[in-house]
């Protein structure tokens, strides 16, 4: 898929993200890719906050989501594993949801609580 990107950023580290925003990009999302960019990522947008729940059933890669507030907040974060069905859930109602490789935010040591910037997320 063609999609949009979005810079975001995670303090110095910048995230180069394609946007999936309508139903069918969001059902799609990582499917079947082999590969992804150590900085590259996919960001899921939803029009309403809920709690957001993942699976990997037809995904190639292992990936962490990071559930993420209007204000850019991780508000926890899951490791996924690849062709999996295993629910991964947002611990209170999100419209974002960051995926990365697995292991990305770890390595950058960032967690629960930390802020990211990017202009689809409200500054309040």
């Amino acid at each position: 898929m063609n999609l949009a990107r979005v810079k975001l950023s995670a303090g110095m580290h910048l995230i180069d993200a394609q946007v999936a925003a309508t139903p069918s990009q969001r059902e799609i999302g990582l499917m079947f890719r082999k590969e992804m960019r150590p900085s590259e990522g996919m960001l899921f947008v939803f029009d309403e906050a809920a709690q957001q729940c993942f699976w990997m059933k037809n995904t190639l890669l292992p990936l962490t989501a990071a559930f993420v507030a209007d204000d850019g907040t991780i508000v926890n974060l899951a490791d996924m594993k690849p062709q999996s069905t295993d629910s991964h859930c947002s611990a209170k109602p999100v419209r974002f949801v960051l995926e990365m490789n697995q292991g990305w935010f770890a390595k950058k040591g960032l967690k629960a609580g930390f802020k990211l910037g990017g202009e689809l997320f409200n500054p309040n």
